[in-house]
């Protein structure tokens, strides 16, 4: 999408949803799920951005306002400039005009963006044919409950398990991510201007938005799980946007490690894998869960027919606007 100040910039990453914000937490190094019989360390979960780098609504609301490459407001004083020029400045509480403290301005608008998000329901209104299959107001067909059980089971999609589809307390919808991080060593996208230079990496939780973690290694190549809600109105996927349909997405899943030439470039005849990290963070990649867990003679996880299937249920946590 192109942005900047005159609309001439390309950003670095896919934008993510603003919908379902709400249930976020903070983020953590070590994050425990519940699994009945003990509490599982997840790794690394939370905060907002794909790469989890601010914990308060409020300050997510101003990356984007900030950002040379979006927004493209030089500063806090400029943002507080053009706020002061709105019809509406003077809701802001406290005082908007030109000798009004600039932070303080922005941080109000910040916190009315918050607000917005929080309490207008069509940032959650839970209102998918899945969420009324749920509430047994609807029905599911043979293929979309099909894809369900494939969406479910660890050995074929086993998207469940980072995608949580359980209900929360008291009920809650399924928000369909559990906010994990994980290094799935998605090729690089040439779109990107930056990815023009070799020597580039978008590593997610070790930089380059994010600093606090840039120097462990672990980390690197790490962005966080989103929600599926809406997944099939997605027009990019993955950190990076390298996909643009579902259908590719799945087979990039279940035929990474079978077929990776047909992902990754070769360098001196050889398929250069994993190409959007640099070789000595590889080793972080997932290649130990399903459908990830394949090597060449295989079958894949998922057949061609099960990810119509699978992608059939994915189509019922569209928002029914």
């Amino acid at each position: 999408m192109r942005s900047g100040a005159r609309l001439d910039r390309w950003g670095l990453r896919s934008v993510p949803s603003l919908r379902y914000l709400s249930p976020r937490p903070r983020f953590a190094r070590h994050a425990y799920v519940d699994t009945g019989a003990e509490r599982e360390d997840v790794g690394p979960a939370g905060g907002f951005m794909l790469d989890g780098r601010v914990d308060d609504l409020a300050l997510q609301a101003l990356e984007p306002l900030l950002d040379p490459n979006e927004m493209a407001n030089g500063s806090i004083g400029d943002l507080a400039t053009r706020l002061r020029q709105l019809p509406y400045a003077a809701t802001f509480s406290g005082n908007p005009g030109p000798r009004g403290d600039a932070r303080a301005l922005v941080q109000r608008a910040a916190a009315a963006l918050a607000a917005f998000e929080l309490e207008d329901p069509s940032f959650h209104p839970y209102s998918s044919r899945f969420d009324r299959y749920l509430k047994g107001q609807a029905t599911l067909s043979s293929e979309e409950l099909a894809g369900l059980k494939l969406f479910s089971d660890p050995a074929k999609g086993n998207c469940a398990a980072c995608h949580t589809v359980a209900t929360g307390p008291g009920g809650q919808p399924p928000q369909f991510t559990d906010y994990s991080f994980h290094a799935l060593g998605v090729p690089r996208n040439p779109a990107i201007p930056a990815n023009r230079d070799p020597g580039f990496y978008d590593l997610g939780l070790c930089g380059p938005r994010r600093l606090d973690l840039k120097q462990e290694a672990g980390y690197c190549g790490y962005f966080k799980t989103p929600t599926l809600r809406n997944v099939a109105r997605r027009r990019f996927f993955f950190h990076n946007g390298r996909f643009t349909s579902l259908q590719s997405v799945l087979e990039f899943y279940v035929n990474r490690d079978l077929t990776p030439e047909r992902w990754y470039p070769r360098v001196n005849a050889q398929v250069n894998r994993f190409d959007d990290m640099p070789q000595r963070y590889r080793l972080n990649v997932d290649i130990s869960d399903a459908p990830l867990n394949r090597d060449a003679g295989e079958a894949p996880a998922l057949n061609a027919g099960q990810i119509i299937q699978l992608i059939a249920f994915l189509r019922t946590l569209d928002d029914q606007d």
